[in-house]
This record gives structure tokens, sequence and C-alpha cells, in this order.
């Protein structure tokens, strides 16, 4: 049921994936799927971009060095050698940019999480992993983080992501919102693209062909 209870940043990143890789990535999520049923291990296994996110999370709080933080952790997994830097230089980019605005120390804010069910959807988009900050005025900022290389995050993706998490997130000032495009160093927010309106009827109609198209495939591997 994948596609059907599916996080925000992989959710965008396969509805915008052109055809080829779209039916690619959609094949490997049902393969992964039913390894995990047949295995019993319902939703658990790794997640390859979770340790690098705590560390970011943790330099912005003066807690980690992400240099160092991101050595470490491509020592302890050559797998992460690749993407690893990458993520690392694309979020220095962005951070150390917005570090010049203050030098009054960032603190974490609310831990937020939530289970968002689409309008007119048999399906339920989860969202967790944010960095809530705190600056030195009290003022508190969110950043949801999109992680994938390809496709880049662009300005359509980008204000359906912005749509959803407002919606969700119905306790949290929606100007306040960014989804970062971390190897791009890129962020997203209504000021800089504001919503035309047309966001969720949009979204739904792009989640439901998404949904026909995994549907359709599940039935092969029957």
């Amino acid at each position: 049921m994948s596609m059907r209870r599916v996080h925000l940043r992989k959710l965008l990143k396969i509805v915008f994936l052109q055809e080829g890789p779209r039916r690619s990535a959609l094949r490997a999520d049902i393969r992964e799927d039913r390894a995990r049923a047949a295995e019993d291990h319902g939703e658990g296994g790794g997640d390859f971009y979770g340790p690098f996110w705590s560390d970011a999370k943790r330099h912005v709080f003066g807690m980690h060095d992400l240099h160092a933080a991101t050595d470490g952790r491509i020592t302890g997994n050559a797998r992460r050698q690749n993407l690893y830097p990458r993520l690392r230089d694309g979020f220095l980019h962005w951070w150390d940019e917005r570090r010049r605005w203050t030098n009054a120390p960032f603190v974490p804010g609310r831990q937020l999480g939530t289970h968002f069910p689409f309008p007119g959807l048999d399906a339920v988009v989860k969202i967790d992993n944010i960095l809530s900050a705190r600056d030195g005025r009290g003022d508190e900022h969110y950043v949801y983080p999109y992680f994938s290389e390809t496709p880049v995050l662009g300005e359509q993706a980008a204000r359906l992501g912005l749509w959803l998490l407002g919606q969700a997130l119905v306790t949290v000032p929606h100007e306040e919102i960014r989804i970062l495009d971390i190897i791009r160093g890129e962020p997203f927010s209504i000021d800089r693209y504001p919503l035309t309106g047309n966001e969720e009827d949009e979204f739904r109609d792009r989640y439901a062909t998404l949904l026909e198209e995994w549907e359709a495939l599940r039935g092969e591997y029957d």
C-alpha cells in the first residue's frame, strides 16, 4: 500500500519524473513493498538520507560540524560517498547564506509530524523530519527536506508541496514553511512562490493518475 501511504518528498519526486523513470521507480517501490511484506518487516528498513538529515539539524543547533559528521558517515558506509558530500555542500550553501543575517544561536523548535488524508483520494501523505528552529527573536522557522538527485524540485512541484504542508500543519504559519531542495541548496516558500489557487486540484489529478499507474503495475506482480 506504499503509494497510498507515502512520504511527501517521495511523492513529489515520483509524480514529476518522466514516464520511463517514473515507471521504473514505481516498479522498484512495488518490489520493495512486496519484499517487506514477505519478510514481515512492515515499514522497517534503513533510511538512506536519515543520518545525513540528523547531522544537518545538529549542525544548525551547534552540536555538530557537518563536514566532520559527513566524513564519519561515509567511513561507516561507502554507499554514501557520492550523494552525502553533495547534500552537505548544498545544505551548507543555503545555511551559511542564512547565517549571514544573524549571529544569534538557533535552538530547536517544536517537533512536528502528521499524516494528511488527501482530499478525494483513498490515500495518506506522511510528513515528518521537519527542521524546526527558533531564532534569537523567538520566531520559529520550518524546513521540509527534499533529498532527491532527480528530478530537480521545480517551482510547480514546490507549490504543490507548499500547499499540502500548509493544509497539514495547521498550527504553523504558512509563510514560515520552506521546502529545501538540499542538493541544490534551493529553498521554496510562498512569499517567493505564491500559490495560484489550483494546487489542490492539480495535485489530486497528478496523484490519482499515479495511483492508477501504480495499481496497473502491481497487477503484473500478482
